[in-house]
């Protein structure tokens, strides 16, 4: 079992890998959009990787730390979900966000990651409770608990008029950061899309 990886990027490419030699040897690695474009040709990566072994197939996942590794392990051992929607889960979300999304039962954040829809996310929610070290929840501010700053944008935003999907597709792209940043950063590319 490779358990991870130290060597220098090749290539990488479109479709969510890189080329990582190490040892002489060229290893094919799934990685996340946000890890793919750090790994920069001819540059030194290491990542932690876990070895995804299949009757008909071996594939590489990497990660830049040991909690996405960890995090990805514990999704796939999740009913109904395979590398490629747990890669897809932890492109869209990092893991103490995925954290405080399951700890708040968000559905709507969870529906932000390409092909999970209500139903699924509503699934997901129940069977990461168990699985994920939820935090103990404490009242925001606001008097919300549990409240997540993905939902507070997506609720801010809906309330501005925009539709559900102009953004889910917004909020996608966006890195979750604060409430403000990632608020002024969507009405931005919203703002350019309806031009």
């Amino acid at each position: 079992m490779i358990g991870s990886l130290r060597g220098t990027v090749l290539e990488r490419s479109p479709d969510g890998t890189a080329l990582i030699e190490a040892g002489g040897v060229g290893y094919i690695v799934h990685v996340s959009p946000r890890c793919l474009a750090e790994l920069e040709p001819t540059s030194p990566a290491f990542l932690h990787v876990h070895h995804h072994i299949r009757e008909d197939q071996q594939t590489l996942f990497g990660f830049q730390t040991r909690d996405e590794k960890s995090t990805f392990q514990t999704l796939i051992a999740t009913h109904g979900v395979g590398p490629a929607l747990a890669m897809a889960i932890l492109s869209t979300h990092s893991p103490s966000t995925l954290v405080d999304i399951v700890a708040s039962s968000d559905v709507g954040a969870l529906t932000l990651v390409p092909g999970v829809g209500k139903k699924t996310a509503e699934r997901l929610l129940i069977e990461l409770k168990n699985r994920l070290s939820l935090p103990v929840l404490t009242t925001i501010n606001d008097g919300n608990t549990g409240s997540t700053v993905i939902s507070d944008v997506r609720e801010a935003l809906i309330g501005l008029g925009y539709s559900d999907s102009e953004v889910r597709d917004a909020l996608r792209t966006l890195p979750a950061t604060d409430a403000a940043t990632m608020l002024r950063e969507a009405l931005g590319l919203l703002g350019v899309r309806r031009a």
